[in-house]
């Protein structure tokens, strides 16, 4: 399997905690560390745990951060075609506390890679799979010459804007900002995987559901989750499994990102 990724990455500063201060406290954190995460970041990682490697088509920010981005998904087996931006990268702070939760702050403005900024654009066509975060909508299009293209409902503004044929869009139901509705985009996606945490979630057409998976260890916390669940959608699709087998296969990987610390299990 040949994978990509198209999108953003953001260098998060985890702050283990027992709970999230309240309005005026001061807490003192256990623990703190920094990772490349980021939708890109998770997706481009998990992918590469899957495939061996995963070219990533991002932008990041000319600074220690993004230079930092860079090398540390280089370590862990992504493949990285980077426009470089004279611009700070992306940075923010996420609380991960004592029930699992995550509260994430961000500092600036997500950076998207562009069609007219000279990546390797040409090598999408050679891909099997590519899931997409976050681009312009030319770069979209050129994602769509993957074999198959998987992206977030996050992203409908460009979605519409790109008019492609989706094989797969997904996105979650408790998160109002990933909420598709039937006539969003045109031309419809061929399948719309919506998750429902502890629930499962539904696939439509056909109003098709998946049981959410067990844990096989003690929960950690719930950063990443999302973005596991898509990038193992995207890589079962690619292999040509049913949509209820890749549902069920990004679930399970869903459920075990939810035992590692952080964005990558590195603490």
């Amino acid at each position: 399997m040949r994978v990509g990724v198209v999108g953003h990455v953001e260098w998060i500063e985890f702050v283990a905690v027992e709970r999230v201060p309240r309005a005026g406290e001061i807490v003192t954190a256990r623990e703190s560390w920094g990772e490349a995460a980021g939708g890109g970041g998770v997706s481009a990682v998990r992918l590469a745990e899957l495939a061996d490697e995963c070219t990533l088509f991002t932008a990041l920010g000319d600074d220690a951060s993004g230079r930092g981005c860079a090398a540390q998904l280089e370590r862990l087996g992504v493949r990285c075609e980077v426009a470089w931006r004279e611009t700070a990268q992306r940075r923010g702070f996420c609380y991960l506390d004592d029930d699992g939760e995550r509260t994430i702050t961000l500092l600036s403005d997500k950076l998207r890679p562009r069609r007219d900024e000279p990546l390797a654009w040409e090598r999408i066509a050679e891909l099997d799979a590519v899931y997409f975060t976050g681009a312009d909508a030319a770069a979209l299009r050129a994602a769509r010459s993957a074999r198959v293209l998987v992206a977030t409902s996050r992203e409908l503004d460009t979605l519409r804007e790109a008019a492609v044929e989706l094989d797969a869009l997904v996105g979650s139901d408790d998160d109002p900002d990933e909420r598709y509705e039937p006539g969003d985009l045109d031309p419809p996606p061929r399948l719309v995987f919506t998750t429902e945490g502890p629930d499962g979630g539904r696939i439509e057409p056909g109003r098709r559901r998946w049981a959410a998976a067990g844990l096989p260890a003690a929960r950690a916390d719930s950063y990443g989750a999302g973005d596991t669940f898509a990038a193992r959608l995207t890589y079962a699709l690619g292999e040509g499994r049913s949509p209820e087998d890749a549902a069920a296969f990004a679930a399970a990987g869903s459920a075990e990102q939810l035992t590692r610390r952080g964005a990558h299990g590195l603490r």
